[in-house]
């Protein structure tokens, strides 16, 4: 049995379709049991409630093998560490409790940093806390920035065609698309195939700027003159704040991205065969146009 965490999620749903395609047994949590149906017609268990209750969680991960442990994002929470320490710490007390021996965690590029780093800090302090686990074999995924997270871009290029954040348009950093994390994570978890506690970064299929990302995705969109635009910090900031994400959050995010302005994290890592995954932007242009409505 596999216990997936986030079932709904950009990850946590490719993950389960996976592997009930490979004929594992899934288990999917989720708050809302409406939204886990989809999972459990194909055959998956359900279990709903929520991750931040350790009684619930424990039984929901008893009689699993493996686990895919994640803390979902939560943008309506005020205090957004406080929030990720009391998910995290009810992962490792489940963990724990229900002998489950395999995990892979989606942790992030940048983990291995201990401050700076906006909302990545909390996964640093996650991966401490799993490797104190004794003996439960723990892979930690640090993926780089999400292709999709280009997918917020939508309305501001139908209101202004420009593409913006609080990043630099010509630093150069890895992006991925989440369905190369997916088919890594269910591989492992079919396989069970590590041991101990281990890291493994997931680059992509190339570094490229938010310069090139929109050239990209401007020529998809039949906007050949869509141009990216780096806002100053104060004002993507606010620009969040007004599109419904709490001030906490926002200023986590502007954090990150000075941290990745700062080349701190995702920028100039060595590429390996295994670390590289194969989806480009120039494919993921495809999926852009499609949410777009091209």
């Amino acid at each position: 049995m596999i216990v997936i965490t986030g079932a709904t999620g950009k990850t946590g749903s490719a993950v389960t379709e996976a592997l009930i395609v490979k004929g594992q047994k899934v288990r999917v949590i989720g708050r809302d049991a409406a939204k886990l149906k989809g999972f459990t017609a194909k055959g998956a268990e359900a279990a709903v409630g929520d991750l931040g209750d350790r009684a619930f969680l424990t039984k929901a991960f008893k009689g699993a093998d493996a686990v895919y442990a994640l803390i979902p994002p939560n943008f309506g929470v005020a205090d957004f560490r406080t929030y990720q320490k009391q998910i995290g710490e009810s992962i490792v007390a489940a963990i724990k409790g229900s002998g489950v021996r395999y995990v892979v965690h989606l942790s992030s590029q940048g983990a291995h940093l201990p401050d700076r780093t906006g909302p990545i800090v909390g996964l640093h302090d996650q991966e401490e806390r799993l490797n104190r686990l004794d003996g439960v074999n723990v892979l930690h995924l640090r993926p780089t920035y999400f292709m999709e997270n280009l997918l917020m871009n939508i309305d501001l290029i139908k209101k202004m065609n420009i593409m913006g954040s609080a990043i630099r348009g010509n630093v150069k950093f890895a992006m991925i698309a989440t369905k190369d994390i997916a088919a890594y994570v269910s591989e492992r978890l079919a396989k069970r195939d590590f041991s101990g506690k281990s890291v493994r970064d997931l680059l992509g299929q190339r570094d490229l700027s938010l310069d090139e990302a929109a050239a990209v995705i401007g020529k998809k969109l039949g906007k050949p003159d869509l141009k990216y635009m780096a806002f100053p910090y104060d004002d993507a900031e606010k620009g969040m704040v007004d599109m419904g994400l709490t001030p906490d959050m926002s200023r986590l995010y502007i954090e990150m991205s000075k941290a990745l302005n700062d080349g701190l994290f995702a920028v100039n890592i060595p590429r390996t065969k295994e670390n590289t995954t194969p989806t480009s932007i120039e494919e993921f242009a495809d999926v852009f146009a499609k949410t777009y409505g091209v």
